[in-house]
């Protein structure tokens, strides 16, 4: 019988969209100038609702205070006219059609979101603007419904608040009972959308009839329990939703570990029935519900106030849809003044095809168009008001401003607010009309609510999910694998041991919960399997979970999550390797050849400069030219052991010195560091150097079967792929390094390093050579935003903490080391470049102490010697270098004596002419110098 009446109300409405077309006529009525004195508007919806009493009230109210209010509608009443669909679609069909008839502009309602649906398509042919206040349906588009007007909150915002609160608490699965109708449907599509947002997900729908028996609510639930989530959204209307809650309480489905969230409804039920009896308040304790937020005003209080008098005797207490219904009906008698203001007026027109509809007793024939309608929608839209539930008015998407919602937890016998939830900024404690000036703030840190009392009277956040009591294990793959059998050996269909599956059935027995598994083996068992296509099988949905020695790269982060890594390891080359002898010349290995003869420029450069800073005034740097040379590689080269014997005297000199005797005492420390590793510390010697050598090489490079390391290598490093060999066992590997590239081997292997140190542990003469170069480890995959990847490693943290992990690390893996475990690769010699910088700073300073040297000689010699600037020509300028030469090499104690003598000869003959003066002067300097010159080389001889 019902879906005969649904098919009955979808015909007239497709007979209405294809016949009714909208034409040029002539009214039904004259039009009258001026105002008429009455407007006819309508209301439709279930009298008996939950929302539908309180509604009621209402809006009589509203148009009582509407027709009493001389400033607005001045000589005009609105008249209204109430249809109870009486819980019906089709009957809130028929009233709207016979709505139609009487010359109604406008209509409030329909209460449920399925009959807007379809009376929308009625209101577009015929102009008649819908206000409805309790469709909140987010897919009522006024797109393809332009004359439908929602005036509450959208149910997209809601769910956007659900949806942050589960972000909030860090859950990511969500179960969703609803109705299934377009809003039970269209809701939870919303919220699905809102949650992928934030990288959450629908786990499972249960969708319930539109009236559901007790017996249908438990055999959804039942399914519900079965389910590993327990975070439940409950999206139903409130006739019935509570009937819900009283099957879960009855299956135990409203203790520990359980999170319920309802929409409205269940605010709703609350305010208008409230009080609820005890049974009623105790099935929903511990519950969250969310409710549309109406800002404190004057407005609000006195309605608020009006409320008991206005229900005396009913026992209808005040929901916030009721505040809506009366904002509705002056929203509308505000569009309606302004339609009068702008020269509307009320008149309908007949249809062109009228005659075609008027055969049987439906009398469609009297349905006409508002002519008006347009010009009232458009007033209706741009309605800025003050109303009980605040700023009224409507965005550019048709939504009222600043959605916002109050987040309520059930208490005891009623309920405390936790917080607020915003399209503006998201979860807060603050009031959202404070936030509203300020600029939005979506921050983790500035997200917070006040502390819920969850389902059994608990505090502590619940984890949000269990294992699922359906009797199924869960499968594990394993990888089958031929070599390090240590760390996974399958040893039969049911025996499966090694390092990997020790840590995994620690990490279980720490989990709070019980995991039934299954291990099945991964592989053929006669090739290692791929890590790879075994975590690739997790979202194909062979596996539910992969563990064993699987390491964690970026490609498969991609297809599955993994838990913390329970070992450290990294991709590193093997080589082999030999003892490097000692020998006659092992003193000469700390450094190259390079920085040998660098050093030893230095030497002599130094022991240059401090011989000629300290010539002219240091007597112990002054003799025969064979001493002087003895002397500079003397003092250069006993600087190296600190054991120069000649004192500098001059400024310049001394600094130099200290420069150099710094650098002198790094290289001696650096080189006696070296010689000391060298000649006390095994060393071993190869070829490969790291992978750096391998790469600008051509020889064959192994790996071991299945590893990631060969996409790594080809990928990565760019290496061609035909320089890559497959090796499957600890003995392949063994025999192709030892073979070498010449004998079909390979000169080097590159794997993991947890493989590695057990290859190595009993094969010493291979060693890794060069440094780690990729770090990674191992851990076990899970499907994507699996909880049990979060507690596997919570649990895999205690088992390093408490030692778990060390000890059976032990078991499995220690093994006795080789003799050369204790050896080194053969030490780098110290290169030049390593010391480039000391030899720069000695190099400038050496420069600038001889420039600055070369300044003080040219100015002293000027000083002295100023007499000669008069002679010209090229003799005269060969003789002044070599009298400057001369000079350079004199003693500084013979310049400064013959400076005196020269300047008392001046004042004594002060009175002599300029002319013979100067003439007998230079007669008498030449003397001098000759002189001067032969008593020096007379001393020189004698100090020989």
């Amino acid at each position: 019988m019902k879906q005969q009446r649904q098919q009955f109300t979808m015909n007239i409405i497709l007979w209405l969209l294809t016949s009714m077309i909208v034409c040029n006529g002539l009214p039904l009525k004259a039009n009258v100038s001026g105002r008429p004195a009455v407007v006819n508007i309508g209301a439709i919806f279930s009298f008996k609702t939950v929302i539908g009493k309180a509604a009621k009230i209402a809006i009589e109210t509203a148009i009582e205070d509407v027709n009493s209010n001389p400033d607005i509608l001045p000589g005009t009443k609105l008249i209204l006219q109430m249809k109870d669909s009486n819980y019906s679609g089709f009957m809130a069909v028929v009233e709207a059609l016979l709505f139609m008839e009487r010359e109604t502009v406008a209509i409030i309602g329909p209460q449920s979101s399925v009959t807007a649906h379809v009376i929308s398509h009625i209101a577009n042919v015929l102009r008649v603007p819908l206000l409805s206040f309790s469709s909140t349906d987010p897919t009522l588009s006024p797109i393809q419904f332009p004359f439908f007007v929602r005036t509450a909150q959208n149910d997209l915002y809601q769910m956007s608040a659900i949806a942050e609160i589960i972000d909030h608490y860090e859950w990511r699965e969500v179960i969703a009972i609803y109705e299934d109708d377009d809003h039970g449907r269209n809701g939870i599509a919303a919220l699905g959308d809102k949650l992928a947002e934030r990288r959450c997900r629908i786990s499972y729908k249960a969708r319930l009839s539109p009236e559901p028996t007790r017996d249908e609510i438990t055999d959804v639930l039942v399914k519900v329990a079965l389910r590993e989530s327990r975070i439940l959204v409950v999206h139903v209307p409130g006739s019935w939703g509570l009937k819900v809650f009283s099957v879960a309480q009855y299956l135990g489905m409203l203790g520990t570990g359980y999170v319920w969230i309802a929409t409205n409804w269940l605010s709703t039920v609350l305010e208008t029935n409230s009080p609820l009896s005890q049974d009623a308040m105790d099935d929903i304790q511990g519950v969250v519900t969310l409710r549309m937020y109406t800002p404190d005003s004057q407005l609000k209080r006195r309605f608020v106030s009006r409320w008991s008098n206005l229900t005396r005797g009913k026992l209808i207490g005040l929901n916030t849809y009721s505040l809506y219904a009366y904002d509705t009906v002056w929203l509308l008698a505000h569009a309606i003044n302004g339609f009068f203001n702008q020269g509307g007026n009320i008149s309908f027109l007949n249809n062109s095809r009228a005659s075609e509809l008027s055969e049987g007793n439906l009398h469609l024939d009297a349905l006409s168009v508002f002519q008006g309608g347009n010009l009232l929608l458009d007033n209706i839209l741009n309605v800025n008001m003050k109303g009980v539930t605040g700023d009224f008015r409507f965005t550019s998407d048709r939504n009222l401003i600043h959605p916002a919602f109050e987040i309520i937890n059930v208490i005891g016998t009623g309920y405390r607010r936790v917080g607020y939830w915003s399209n503006h900024s998201g979860l807060s404690t603050a009031l959202p009309e404070t936030l509203w000036e300020k600029l939005p703030n979506r921050s983790s840190t500035s997200q917070m609510l006040h502390g819920v009392v969850w389902p059994g009277q608990t505090t502590q956040k619940p984890r949000g999910w269990v294992f699922p009591n359906s009797g199924r294990h869960l499968k594990i793959g394993v990888p089958h694998r031929v070599s390090y059998r240590e760390f996974v050996s399958v040893r039969g269909p049911d025996v499966i041991t090694g390092y990997c599956i020790d840590v995994f059935t620690a990490a279980l027995n720490l989990l709070p919960y019980a995991v039934p598994y299954k291990l099945i083996p991964f592989g053929d068992g006669r090739t290692n399997p791929s890590g790879t296509e075994l975590v690739r099988l997790i979202t194909a949905g062979v596996f539910d979970a992969a563990i064993g020695d699987i390491a964690i790269i970026t490609n498969r982060t991609k297809m599955a999550d993994f838990t913390q890594p329970y070992i450290e390891s990294g991709l590193v080359v093997v080589a082999p390797v030999w003892r490097k002898n000692s020998n006659a010349f092992a003193f000469l290995r700390p450094f190259t050849g390079r920085m040998w003869a660098v050093t030893a420029i230095f030497f002599l450069l130094v022991g240059t400069v401090v011989w000629i800073l300290e010539h002219r005034m240091n007597d112990e740097f002054r003799g025969p030219p064979r001493r002087q040379v003895v002397t500079i590689l003397w003092f250069s080269f006993s600087t190296w052991f600190f054991a120069h014997r000649e004192n500098t005297v001059s400024v310049l000199g001394r600094i130099i010195l200290i420069i150099w005797l710094f650098v002198v005492l790094i290289i001696n420390s650096s080189y006696t560091a070296s010689l000391t590793s060298i000649l006390t510390v095994q060393q071993l010697s190869s070829p490969i150097k790291g992978i750096e050598t391998l790469v600008s090489s051509k020889d064959p490079i192994g790996y071991q079967q299945g590893s990631f390391a060969r996409n790594y290598l080809i990928d990565d490093l760019k290496i061609d792929a035909s320089r890559l060999v497959a090796l499957n066992s600890p003995e392949e590997c063994a025999k192709a390094l030892k073979d070498g590239p010449h004998k079909g081997g390979v000169a080097a292997m590159v794997d993991d390093r947890a493989y590695i140190e057990l290859f190595l542990s009993t094969r010493c003469e291979f060693s890794i050579v060069g440094q780690e170069f990729t770090k990674n480890g191992w851990g076990f995959a899970f499907p994507r935003d699996s909880p049990l990847a979060v507690d596997m490693s919570t649990a895999i943290l205690k088992l390093s903490e408490n030692g778990d992990l060390q000890r059976i690390h032990d078991k499995w893996l220690l093994r006795r080391a080789c003799s050369y475990q204790g050896a080194k690769m053969e030490v780098d010699r110290l290169q030049l470049r390593s010391f480039w910088g000391l030899f720069l700073i000695c190099g400038l300073a050496c420069l600038i102490a001889l420039f600055l040297y070369f300044l003080k000689m040219v100015r002293q010699f000027s000083r002295h010697y100023s007499e000669e600037s008069d002679l010209s020509g090229q003799s005269a300028r060969s003789a002044r270098i070599q009298t400057f030469l001369s000079f350079v090499d004199e003693k500084e104690e013979e310049v400064k004596s013959r400076s005196k003598r020269r300047q008392m000869e001046r004042t004594s003959n002060r009175s002599t002419d300029d002319g013979s003066n100067s003439t007998s002067y230079s007669i008498r300097r030449n003397s001098e110098f000759a002189s001067n010159k032969s008593l020096g080389a007379t001393t020189n001889r004698g100090e020989v």
